[in-house]
């Protein structure tokens, strides 16, 4: 009897062994840097507080954070609108369309270094972009795309969003996919229109989904590194400069692990908030628990 109250918890231990070692000891151990003053070359002191009075008095460290916001606010509802109308029509059972599912995958398996380079080369003064604007009469003159403080973090966000629509276009296509299709026949038959399909049908079936994607998209947003990194650099004038690469520059350029630890904590209790909050929100939609 004893050994099968014992059975599941040895078949949990090699998980909760792993998460301990990559996930809860890392954690702890940032929570106790960021209390500390730390350049990885002496040992770490401890200064209680000191790191985090000094980072809410960091104009730079606000920077960063409007600019993480920004990032959250434009790239999510993209992230978790577009891709449903991208499965709905990836859904089609018509000739050929495999082909346009792997199109719209295909973003999401190219390298960010090579995507980069890409877009880079789409977003110079005299890059594709600005010349189709150009011959299209919407702009007179070229304009730098990644050069000004205006445009630089849209610029990015647009990558963003283009290498995320494929990845969750895939979770909403298994969602569709689950959907039974009599409810549709049911719907036709009563008269409903495609839209209204969408809306009282697709939608509401999909708002587990559309949680999951809602979370991961936010996470990712609160996270973006890879595309700041490879495009900008943060520049110019930190226009650019996300949290996570402000973290890294602290961390890794200025040798600051104490410092960045505590901007790190902010980060994570920032992410925690707002996964809680599409928790709240998309779960009494979908009536989630």
């Amino acid at each position: 009897m004893k050994r099968q109250k014992l059975t599941p918890y040895l078949f949990l231990l090699p998980g909760c062994v792993i998460l301990g070692a990559f996930i809860f000891y890392p954690m702890l151990q940032a929570i106790w840097l960021s209390l500390t003053e730390y350049n990885m070359i002496q040992d770490a002191e401890f200064i209680g507080v000191e790191n985090y009075q000094n980072l809410f008095q960091d104009s730079l460290f606000w920077q960063t954070l409007t600019n993480t916001f920004i990032y959250l606010i434009g790239v999510v509802p993209a992230l978790v609108i577009i891709p449903i109308f991208l499965a709905v029509l990836v859904n089609q059972k018509i000739k050929g369309i495999g082909f346009f599912r792997s199109a719209f995958f295909i973003p999401v398996v190219t390298s960010l270094v090579v995507a980069g380079i890409a877009w880079d080369w789409v977003y110079k003064e005299h890059g594709l972009l600005n010349y189709a604007l150009e011959v299209v009469g919407i702009i007179s003159e070229p304009i730098g795309w990644l050069t000004s403080t205006s445009t630089v973090l849209f610029a990015v966000m647009v990558v963003t969003v283009w290498k995320g629509l494929g990845y969750y276009m895939i979770i909403y296509l298994a969602g569709l996919q689950s959907i039974p299709s009599d409810l549709y026949e049911a719907a036709k038959i009563d008269g409903a229109n495609w839209w209204q399909q969408i809306t009282r049908i697709t939608i509401p079936m999909l708002m587990p989904f559309i949680l999951v994607v809602s979370i991961m998209s936010s996470i990712s947003a609160m996270k973006v590194f890879e595309e700041i990194y490879v495009m900008t650099g943060g520049g110019p004038l930190h226009s650019s400069e996300t949290l996570v690469f402000y973290i890294y520059t602290e961390a890794f350029d200025n040798l600051n692990m104490g410092y960045a630890s505590a901007a790190g904590v902010i980060l994570f209790i920032l992410t925690l908030i707002f996964s809680l909050i599409n928790l709240k929100v998309m779960g009494k939609k979908g009536n989630i628990t």
